[in-house]
C-alpha cells in the first residue's frame, strides 16, 4: 500500500542564479495537520513560473521516497528532506513504472487523477544546487509526476493512498517519459 508521507508547500519567491534573479514556487517544506487541497492548488502552495507549472492538469506534484534514496546514492547526499525536489506530495510507493496515466487515487478526503509526468525545468537544479538536475532527471528516467484534483478535500502525512481506477490505456508514467524522451 502507498502511502502520502509527507505533505509540502512553499510560496513562490525571488532566488538569485547565475547572475539574474528567478521567482520560483520550487521551494517547498512539509506542514504538519491537514491541509485543503483545491483544484488548482493545496492551500499555501504557489508556482513561480504558471506557464511551465501549475493549472488544473498540474495542480499537484508527486515524487516518491524511492527516487529520495536512489538520488542519495547517486549524488553522495544525505541532506534531502521532503520537498528538496519541489514535489507537492512526498510518497512510499507509487513508482513511475506502475503508476498509469489516468489513474485514479483517494488520500484522505480528495481524490486525484494522474496526468503526466513531471516536464523537468531548471529550477529544480536551483534548489538542490546541482545545476545538471534538470538533465539527470531526465537521463535518469525518474520524473515523479503530476495529478489533477478530481475531489477538493483535506489531506494529511500518513494518509494512505488508494487507487480508485485505472487509467484507461495502461501507459505508465514512465512510458510516457520515456515518449517525451527517448534513450539514445
Amino acid at each position: 500500500m502507498a502511502t502520502l508521507l509527507s505533505v509540502n508547500v512553499g510560496k513562490p519567491k525571488d532566488v538569485p542564479w547565475q547572475g539574474r534573479t528567478v521567482h520560483t514556487g520550487a521551494w517547498k517544506a512539509p506542514v504538519h495537520g491537514r491541509r485543503m487541497v483545491r483544484h488548482l492548488n493545496i492551500d499555501g502552495d504557489g508556482q513561480g513560473d504558471l506557464a511551465g507549472h501549475g493549472g488544473e492538469n498540474r495542480a499537484v506534484l508527486v515524487y516518491q521516497l524511492q527516487s529520495y534514496r536512489y538520488w542519495e546514492n547517486e549524488l553522495s547526499r544525505r541532506d534531502l528532506t521532503p520537498g528538496s525536489f519541489g514535489e507537492n506530495f512526498t510518497v512510499d510507493g507509487l513508482p513511475d513504472d506502475e503508476v498509469c496515466i489516468g489513474d485514479r487515487y483517494r488520500i484522505g478526503e480528495a481524490e486525484f487523477e494522474v496526468t503526466q509526468p513531471r516536464v523537468t525545468c531548471y529550477r529544480v537544479g536551483m534548489r538542490l544546487g546541482e545545476p545538471a538536475m534538470a538533465s539527470l532527471l531526465v537521463a535518469h528516467h525518474r520524473p515523479g509526476f503530476y495529478l489533477r484534483v478530481i475531489t477538493e478535500g483535506h489531506v494529511r502525512a500518513g494518509g494512505a493512498i488508494t487507487r480508485t481506477r485505472q487509467g484507461p490505456e495502461a501507459l505508465s508514467v514512465a512510458d510516457t517519459d520515456a515518449l517525451l524522451y527517448p534513450r539514445p
